[in-house]
């Protein structure tokens, strides 16, 4: 008997401890409440004429680490002063014409979509906000454009006082710091990847299904790392500390597979390669930057031995580059590490581009344009009621779309939010209010819809349901001075709200969509342009492609569906072009470095990229090693490195056939 209740009462608690948020989310809600009615109460002392955006505001910035809202905060400030600017650019010049005004505005939306899809984060956010800004100042004032002014000023105060409000509530509560919280994913991520990276070393190349779970347990700190530059005095250093650590991450992801594969090619018995592989199993794990120096040093001495063998192998010299590369690799993330911990400048500052698709930035733009204009018709030709509040609600759901990785299941997290949100607001108003005036009591009746919003944003899963309750509880509940307990303006504006909602839902269904075959063949040719660049030694240095393709990667993996054989072949040749294009532009940087005595090679090295021919390649490589034995140890380094690189990228070429050829080689 008491075993069956000791069972049940486990079960309770487990149920319990699923359902019951943790103490770091109570301490999430709490802070954004505080900072919400705070917002709130200063708008309404400054006597804002439209307070309730001052809530908004920090409905939309609410993160739960302190870094991540300063940053948003700042894109959102600026974001507003450039919309502002523009509403009041459009007004002046087509004020009296509402067409050419809905043209207008429709451009500038499409082109803040653009623009946003190929920047990063907040910054994204920035260019996204800056679009929508204009329908809640311009749009919303189209039957009133002598008052756009005023409303673009009212806007900014308000903005102002919730981004105050906020920080002030993070401050004084001690919001978690960014830079702490990553410090501990990047040491998990580090340890993981150390622990891929020796296995690879000891066992064999993994292969791309497990280098891309190292990506992907990467890829998600990017954003951490952009956040923290103005959270601290020495947040930029810290920053760079972290951009470094999570490209030397991406390099040793890439070079756990390529060491594994260049040894392997090598005849059984070779010291050198015996020796390297040991040095790297020990290296890797290694924590002390410092400590990497003597290893470093003894993988050098071992590339330049074999370099300047009296018959040096090929197959050798490539095997101890690749060892060389993922020491060095690992270097640059320890070093990064602590950097990030320390505030201590780290040895490098390596970027961390963002892969995006033009036709995918191009479809989103011409969607937003098409899904705000024919909404303008339908509610212009219906002569729907409140018109102007609809439009603003299409803008700003369709603008937050475009940069959701997946429109569609953001699109029902809006329906769902904007349904929940009307029924709170609803509930809140007329039922819990129900017209009384004051505010420690309105502040009070809003607390339990903003904790369960920002419980539910704290889960991947109804982030959108909860994003949207939070942003949108606020715009439906009007809070004014006097409170207006209009019930017809109420169930119009909830009605709006829902049919944006459905349009959103609808546009991202059928406007454009952008299908997994085509997201796959958009990737496969912005790859083949960055690698026929590569190939030509045109821009780029090999840390930043090699970022740049793992976050091109990460983002195939999500369209690379379908039958598993064609998957792996797929994701198969999706590495082998990141490789080739690694090895084409290292093999071009050490080139470049060459004294002027050696262009003859160089020459030839440049013309086997150029067409990428395998047999080119190797011939030229071989020759460049020739010239490495002869030459002063700094250009015999660079020939080596050139060579090893140069026959690596022939390996890959071959291996793969005729689909790297075609696909490298540049049109007639």
């Amino acid at each position: 008997m008491s075993e069956a209740v000791g069972t049940r009462l486990d079960r309770a608690l487990d149920l319990a401890e699923r359902v019951v948020p943790p103490p770091s989310a109570w301490a999430f809600a709490a802070r954004i409440w505080l900072a919400m009615v705070l917002a709130l109460y200063a708008a309404f002392w400054l006597q804002l004429d439209s307070a309730g955006s001052a809530m908004v505001c920090v409905a939309i910035l609410a993160q739960p680490k302190r870094g991540q809202a300063l940053s948003k905060a700042l894109y959102r400030f600026l974001g507003t002063l450039i919309g502002g600017a523009v509403s009041i650019v459009l007004v002046a010049a087509f004020g009296q014409d509402r067409v050419l005004m809905l043209v207008g505005f429709t451009a500038w939306l499409s082109l803040c979509v653009f623009a946003a899809n190929y920047l990063q984060d907040t910054r994204a956010y920035g260019a996204m906000l800056s679009g929508y800004t204009v329908a809640i100042i311009a749009i919303a004032h189209l039957d009133a454009p002598q008052q756009a002014f005023d409303a673009a000023l009212a806007r900014v105060a308000a903005i102002t006082v919730g981004i105050a409000a906020i920080t002030f509530i993070n401050d004084a509560l001690a919001s978690p710091s960014t830079w702490q919280a990553l410090r501990r994913t990047l040491d998990e991520a580090v340890a993981t990847v150390s622990a891929f990276a020796v296995e690879a070393v000891e066992r064999g190349d993994p292969g791309p299904v497990r280098a891309l779970a190292m990506i992907r347990l990467v890829a998600p700190m990017r954003a951490d790392a952009s956040a923290i530059a103005g959270e601290l005095d020495d947040g930029p250093q810290r920053a760079a500390g972290a951009r470094s650590a999570l490209a030397g991450l991406y390099a040793m992801i890439a070079a756990a597979r390529t060491f594994p594969a260049a040894a392997a090619a090598v005849p059984p018995g070779s010291e050198r390669v015996a020796e390297a592989r040991a040095i790297c199993a020990r290296l890797v794990p290694t924590a002390e930057p410092e400590a990497f120096e003597p290893g470093l040093a003894r993988l050098r001495v071992l590339f330049d031995a074999a370099t300047h063998a009296s018959d040096p192998d090929p197959a050798e010299v490539l095997a101890l580059r690749r060892a060389l590369d993922l020491a060095t690799a690992a270097f640059h993330v320890r070093d990064g590490a602590r950097a990030l911990a320390t505030g201590r400048r780290p040895v490098r500052d390596a970027r961390l581009p963002t892969h995006r698709d033009f036709p995918v930035a191009l479809r989103a733009a011409a969607r937003i344009a098409l899904a705000f204009g024919l909404s303008a018709a339908f509610f212009v030709a219906t002569g729907w009621p409140a018109t102007t509040f609809a439009l603003v609600q299409v803008a700003a759901t369709g603008a937050l779309s475009a940069l959701n990785p997946d429109p569609k299941r953001f699109a029902v997290g809006v329906l769902i939010g904007m349904s929940l949100s009307a029924a709170c607001a609803g509930f809140v108003l007329f039922v819990v209010l129900a017209g009384a005036q004051g505010f420690p009591l309105l502040a009070i009746a809003i607390a339990p819809v903003v904790f369960l919003a920002c419980f539910l944003s704290l889960h991947p899963p109804t982030f959108g349901v909860g994003f949207i309750l939070l942003v949108f509880f606020p715009v439906l509940l009007g809070p004014s001075n006097p409170q207006s307990y209009d019930l017809q303006a109420f169930l119009s504006n909830a009605l709006l709200v829902i049919v944006a909602a459905l349009i959103l839902a609808i546009t991202v269904r059928l406007v454009l969509p952008v299908t997994p075959h085509q997201a796959r063949a958009f990737a496969f040719g912005s790859a083949r342009g960055s690698l026929r660049s590569a190939l030509a030694g045109e821009g780029g240095d090999a840390t930043t492609r090699t970022s740049l393709n793992s976050d091109r990667l990460a983002q195939f993996a999500q369209w690379n569906t379908g039958r598993a054989p064609a998957q792996a072949r797929r994701l198969e040749l999706a590495f082998a072009l990141a490789h080739l294009e690694a090895c084409a532009t290292r093999t071009h940087a050490a080139l470049d470095r060459l004294p002027a005595g050696f262009g003859d090679a160089a020459d030839r090295a440049r013309a086997a990229l150029a067409v990428a021919s395998p047999g080119a390649m190797a011939e030229a490589s071989a020759g460049l090693l020739r010239r490495a034995r002869e030459a002063e140890p700094g250009p015999a380094l660079d020939l080596a490195t050139a060579a090893t690189d140069l026959a690596a990228a022939g390996r890959v070429i071959s291996r793969h056939g005729r689909f790297l050829r075609r696909f490298a080689a540049r049109p007639a």
